[in-house]
């Protein structure tokens, strides 16, 4: 309970209608936080749970996966080591739906032309900004000059994207017969990239969609970036869900495993954010953290999944 109520806190910050009066209770100093059983116990006189099951049929049974903040050496300048570019949103975003492909802005001047000016850094492997695209967010190490000298950690934060469909790279390969089902770990993916550079492009190419980017300051390392409901991620304690199906802000009991180790991973979760990928009502996307653990779990979990909402008492 004491890793979870720090979460649960943060989300009502912003809470969803039905939860306005649990959560001006919940931030009263009155709340037991120092007693664990006596915290449960008040969580359980004021909320109740329920089994989430999907509406088409398919059940309570669904899937985990994971997700992590990436942390990518980077620069303000192009040069010949960083010459991969992350870019703000193009001016015509809103007014152009869907927005050029991957492809299209790799090889059309139209396209380039809309997001010349746009860079607001750039990393060595195109990989690296994929990775980026794909988690939404993440850390930059931005270094000085052409990659030298000093410093400095700021977080690229979601602003948009071209709205093209999710693509799983991964998917591309096990298709193309060059990874077996199963084998698509990030891992796996950049040594495939190692041993096929001139066929990277249709890798990339193969996903459309492309994410932009903000910068934003990160005066606390140790806090997670914001996810879709506005508030800070936790490592461990907040998810990314189907809104549609369960409203940013509910605390969500899981039941699955941890990938490594396969160990159970049954806890109290936030749900506090959502992705493309993240579609039905049995459905989660864990989030891990940053660093390299954070990395190796999300990029391999992907687990068999219960879920259960709690939800205030009428």
């Amino acid at each position: 309970m004491s890793e979870a109520w720090p979460a649960l806190r943060l989300g009502c910050a912003r809470p969803p209608a039905d939860w306005a009066a649990f959560c001006r209770q919940a931030l009263q100093p009155s709340v037991p936080l120092g007693d664990a059983a006596a915290l449960r116990e008040w969580l359980q006189q004021r909320l109740q749970a329920y089994r989430v099951e999907a509406l088409d049929g398919a059940g309570s049974e669904g899937l985990l996966t994971g997700y992590f903040e990436p942390q990518i050496d980077a620069a303000r300048q192009r040069s010949a080591l960083f010459r991969v570019p992350l870019h703000g949103p193009p001016p015509d975003l809103a007014s152009r739906r869907p927005w050029w492909t991957r492809q299209q802005i790799d090889t059309l001047p139209a396209a380039q032309a809309a997001l010349r000016g746009r860079e607001i850094a750039w990393v060595a492997d195109p990989l690296d900004a994929l990775v980026l695209q794909i988690q939404g967010s993440g850390r930059l190490v931005l270094r000085a000059g052409n990659g030298g000298g000093t410093t400095r950690l700021v977080r690229a934060a979601y602003a948009g994207s071209n709205e093209q469909p999710y693509q799983s790279v991964g998917r591309w390969l096990i298709a193309q017969g060059e990874l077996k089902p199963g084998e698509a770990s990030w891992p796996a993916i950049r040594a495939w990239a190692e041993r096929n550079p001139k066929r990277v492009n249709e890798l990339l190419w193969s996903n459309p969609r492309v994410v932009f980017f903000r910068e934003e300051a990160l005066p606390d390392p140790a806090q997670g970036p914001r996810g879709a409901q506005g508030v800070p991620l936790t490592p461990g304690r907040s998810i990314a869900v189907d809104p549609h199906s369960i409203p940013y802000g509910t605390p969500v009991w899981l039941a699955s495993t941890e990938p490594l180790s396969n160990q159970p991973l049954q806890r109290l979760v936030m749900a506090q954010d959502t992705g493309s990928a993240i579609t039905g009502a049995v459905r989660a996307d864990y989030f891990w953290g940053w660093g390299a653990n954070a990395e190796a779990q999300a990029g391999r979990m992907k687990q068999p999944l219960r879920m259960w909402v709690l939800w205030p008492r009428r």
